[in-house]
């Protein structure tokens, strides 16, 4: 299991990053409606977010010192991704969108 939460981990940053910088480029370049957030919208986000959290937790629960069983750690990281991908829907946009 710690080879899928590595990929939806690398997946995840690999869409963050792709967030990041591209929003920024759209917006150095006043071209928002290249802006690679806006136009994934906010299913496209919260499954970056979802990806993010369910890696991150499912790595965390593996590499735990309690020794959690497989079943248990894929729990924690599908509530781990479920947190994330909600953070992502009703945090507060700062461009005001969505």
């Amino acid at each position: 299991m710690v080879k899928i939460y590595a990929i939806a981990l690398a997946a995840g940053f690999l869409g963050l990053i792709v967030i990041i910088f591209g929003g920024a480029l759209a917006e150095n370049l006043g071209r928002s409606d290249s802006d690679p957030g806006l136009r994934m919208g906010r299913a496209g986000r919260m499954i970056t977010g979802g990806l993010v959290g369910f890696g991150m937790a499912g790595m965390s629960a593996e590499f735990a010192p309690l020794g959690f069983n497989w079943g248990t750690s894929l729990a924690l990281a599908i509530v781990g991704g479920v947190g994330a991908a909600a953070w992502t829907r009703f945090a507060p946009q700062q461009d005001g969108t969505d």
